[in-house]
Order: structure tokens, then sequence, then C-alpha cells
């Protein structure tokens, strides 16, 4: 593998797993789970502060309802493959936020 599909692998996996950890978390602090419903109260400012979080905690949600609902209302394959491709890609976009930003602190090498 080149170093360009390691990184984008990387990207990938940290956007998942960030993307876990910040809604796990919310779900510990707030004991209800995470959810897009965050934005519905209007331009309040939480629902400005929720914007960011969603932004990142996104790919963990739109997995989490899509098995949900792969087991509830029996979706069909190619609604859960949109959402898996959705949800992969979005996740490569904030791992790679995440991963500038390991770079800017210096955590991950040059």
């Amino acid at each position: 593998m080149t170093p360009d599909q390691i990184e984008s692998l990387l990207a990938l996996v940290l956007g998942f797993a960030f993307a876990g950890l910040i809604a796990t978390g919310y779900q510990f602090l707030t004991r209800r789970p995470a959810s897009f419903r965050l934005l519905k109260n209007g331009p309040r400012p939480a629902t400005i502060a929720a914007v960011p979080f969603l932004v990142f905690a996104a790919p963990f949600i739109i997995m989490r309802n899509t098995m949900r609902a792969r087991r509830l209302v029996s979706r069909r394959f190619e609604f859960v493959m949109l959402s898996t491709i959705l949800a992969g890609f979005w996740s490569l976009m904030s791992g790679t936020v995440v991963v500038m930003a390991l770079h800017a602190v210096g955590f991950l090498g040059a």
C-alpha cells in the first residue's frame, strides 16, 4: 500500500472511532443516545453548539440507525449499502480533519 492509501485508511478508521467515542460519551453524560433531533429546536445556542458535535458524530449515528432499521423494519439491501457508503465517506472526511489536527499538535509523525 502506498503512504497515501495508508493515510486514507487511517482517516477512515479514526473518523469512525472518533464518531463512536463522542457519541458514546454524549450518551454516557446525558443518558440518551445522540441523534439528529438535536437540531430540531430551532436557532438556540444549544442547537448551534450541537452542529460541530453532529458533524463528527454523524457516521456513528447513521450506522446505528441503519442497523436498527435493518433489524426492525427489514430495510432493503440497497438502502443499507447506500447508508454505509454515506457514513464511510462522511467518516473519511471527518477522519481527515482528525488526522490533520493530530499532525498539527505533533502527535502523528510527518
